[in-house]
Parts: C-alpha cells; structure tokens; sequence
C-alpha cells in the first residue's frame, strides 16, 4: 500500500483565500484587521516563523506590526507592550511567539493578553473555554489539523484516534477538541507520552495517528495500523540541515491510507488558523453591520 498525501500546503492556501474574502468584506466596513507579532530575543527560528506569518497576513489582506525585543527584556516591559496592544483598536490579534527567554513567566504573559485578540487561543480563559466545548479560539496547531482532516474527507465521529505527545500546545488541547461531541470530534481518543507503556501496542489501535513528540523516528511502519490516517506534526532539523517529522516517512507511507509530510503538511495550516482567528476577532471586535 502507498498512502496518498494529505497536502497542508494545499488545503491552507483554500483556507488563505477564504479569510481573504472575510477580509475584504470587513474592509468595506472600514475595518482593517490587524496582527501584532512580539519577537523577544534572537531565535533564528522564531523569526523564520514570524515573517511566514507577515507574508500569509500580507497575502490574505491583513495589516501587521512586528515588534522586536531584546533577549533581557524583562517580564514588566514585555507586559507594557501588551498592554499597548490591548488598548489599541487597531490591533485585532496579540502574538507573542514562543519560546521566550527564562526571565519571562509563559502564563503571566498569556493573562495579560486580552481574551479576545488571543488568536493562538492560548489565554487561560481560551482554553477554558475549549475544554468547556464553547470555544471563541482554537489553539492554532490543533485547529489546524482538525481542520486538515475535516477537509481531506476523513470521517472523525466514532473513530479510534491515537495521540503521541501530551504537550500543552498541541496532544493536550487536540485531545480535548477530538473527544468532544460533534461531527469535528466524537472519537475515542488515547494520549500517549513519554511515560506509556508499550507505545506500539497504543498507536497500532489508532484509525488516526497524531504523532507530536518531536523526536525523529518515534513512529516506524510497525507501530502503525495498515490503512491508517498519519499525522506528522513535529519539525526536527537533523545533523545534515534535513527537515523531518517524528515518523519514519518512508516505512510508514508503505503501511497508512493517508499521511502528512514534513515540511508541507502541519505547518501551514497552523500558519492559516493563525489568519482564521485573527480575522474572527475583527468581526468580533467590530461594530456589528448595519
């Protein structure tokens, strides 16, 4: 068997042209939607990821302002720049890119942004209301993903799903969002981590395999049940600059239905659901239309 692909970059540049239209509606209101993105320090990744994000915001027609910190930037002025930010009617989503230094407290910071332009949907009070199934945003990556598959025509409701990794940004709020009733969820879903037993016993059970663990090779043909729908979701830079996710590509593309690459698969749609709820938050924000 060779899986078919699930192509990320495909499915977000649909995602893309729809908020485009959102847009441009909001823009005939007057109402330009705005993302604010904070970059404290020098990770060279975090500012690959964040001009991705200007370019997907230029391209959908949403205005953006990049504001660079220093690495000793301390937690009370990154918190006046937020609130900055809050205060401005301008500025529709507050993104604070992770990692952050070690002086900066990752949950003091997400209080403070306001609940209602948190479009990495990471504010306590966001998640709170995703695990109460009354979410006003989704966490970007798991968004994403549910996303993907809704669109690739995988049937969610009544599946066994397999979940590999329970990180907060990711296998955490993707198995909530999964288990909940409703036709983007009611599976079955198992998380499994570092401390499970027997990982290959778990992850051959799964009709969807969500593999987020960021290691490379945690997932190898025989862990994966034939027919399986594999999701890829980690980057990881191997010694020789090659980019590859947490699963054997190769081995498993012989064994599933249907899997995602990396790069090309995950990222982008996290990067679109990023747009999706930065432009939700204008039509929240806004004036309602006459």
């Amino acid at each position: 068997m060779s899986a078919s692909i699930i192509d990320g970059k495909a499915i977000a540049a649909a995602v893309r042209a729809e908020v485009a239209e959102r847009v441009a509606a909001l823009k005939a209101r007057g109402i330009t939607p705005g993302l604010a993105a904070v970059l404290v320090g020098d990770d060279p990744a975090s500012k690959i990821y964040v001009d991705g994000k200007q370019r997907d915001c230029a391209e959908a027609g949403i205005a953006s302002e990049r504001i660079e910190l220093s690495a000793d930037t301390t937690q009370a002025q990154l918190l006046a720049v937020v609130a900055r930010l809050n205060a401005d009617p301008a500025v529709h989503g507050i993104l604070v890119q992770l990692p952050l230094p070690p002086q900066i407290d990752v949950l003091t910071l997400h209080e403070h942004i306001s609940p209602e332009k948190d479009p990495d949907g990471l504010s306590p009070i966001n998640v709170g209301r995703m695990v109460r199934g009354e979410p006003v945003f989704l966490p970007c990556t798991p968004y994403g993903i549910v996303e993907m598959l809704v669109r690739s025509g995988v049937d969610i409701e009544h599946r066994e799903v397999t979940i590999v990794g329970r990180g907060q940004l990711v296998g955490m709020p993707l198995a909530v969002m999964l288990s909940q009733k409703g036709p983007r969820g009611n599976a079955t879903v198992t998380l499994c981590h570092t401390g499970t037993r027997d990982l290959g016993a778990h992850t051959r059970r799964g009709e969807i395999l969500v593999v987020a663990a960021g290691r490379p090779g945690t997932v190898t043909a025989e862990m994966v049940a034939p027919g399986a729908v594999v999701i890829d979701v980690a980057v990881n830079r191997l010694p020789d600059g090659k980019l590859v996710g947490d699963v054997d590509f190769a081995g498993v593309s012989e064994v599933a239905g249907a899997i995602t690459p990396v790069p090309g698969g995950v990222g982008p749609m996290t990067r679109a659901m990023l747009l999706v709820n930065t432009v939700t938050a204008a039509e929240r924000l806004a004036a309602p239309a006459a």
